[in-house]
């Protein structure tokens, strides 16, 4: 009969990963997943101009294409191209062919999105302005004794460690 040893992973090569993994994943927790247009997604006869108007975007953020992937495309444009809808020559082509397309905000600029075959004549098209993120709000003065800094530590800190952790921790049993 063959024994078969499975190899496992030491406490240190643990911690190490881990780490790492947290270290990655921290900073992400300020991010915004943006999907495009909402529930209607990426399409024609949407008016994303008004679909961005009143939000944000901040370097880090994400956009997120959800369309038809047999009919539309999502390709960056420049702004001449943008505002008369020629998309014979994009920036960059985003469009993965699965109709669900993920795009990276950053760099601190406006983006001009597009989708090619005519479709940006019928309205599928958004310019979207990101900024640099604010700082964060200054913390209101902490009298001694009190519980801010812990329920502040356990909210921005502690509970997104927790998540990584156990996301890391998933993909360790996958893997094993």
């Amino acid at each position: 009969m063959e024994v078969v040893r499975r190899r496992s992973f030491g406490w240190p090569t643990m911690a190490v990963l881990l780490t790492c993994a947290l270290l990655v994943m921290v900073p992400e927790v300020y991010s915004v997943r943006y999907i495009v247009g909402s529930r209607m997604g990426w399409t024609s006869n949407v008016n994303y101009t008004n679909w961005a108007k009143d939000k944000h975007f901040y370097n880090g953020d994400w956009l997120y294409f959800v369309y038809d992937r047999n009919q539309a495309s999502v390709l960056e444009l420049n702004k001449t191209n943008y505002e008369n809808c020629i998309t014979d020559h994009p920036l960059h082509n985003y469009t993965t062919g699965a109709g669900r397309d993920v795009v990276p905000l950053n760099v601190t600029k406006t983006y001009y999105f597009a989708s090619s075959g005519g479709l940006c004549y019928g309205g599928m098209k958004v310019a979207i302005h990101v900024e640099k993120a604010p700082p964060p709000p200054k913390a209101a003065p902490v009298r001694s004794g009190s519980t801010i800094v812990l329920t502040s530590f356990t909210g921005q800190i502690l509970i997104p460690a927790l998540f990584a952790t156990s996301a890391v921790w998933n993909a360790f049993l996958l893997l094993w």
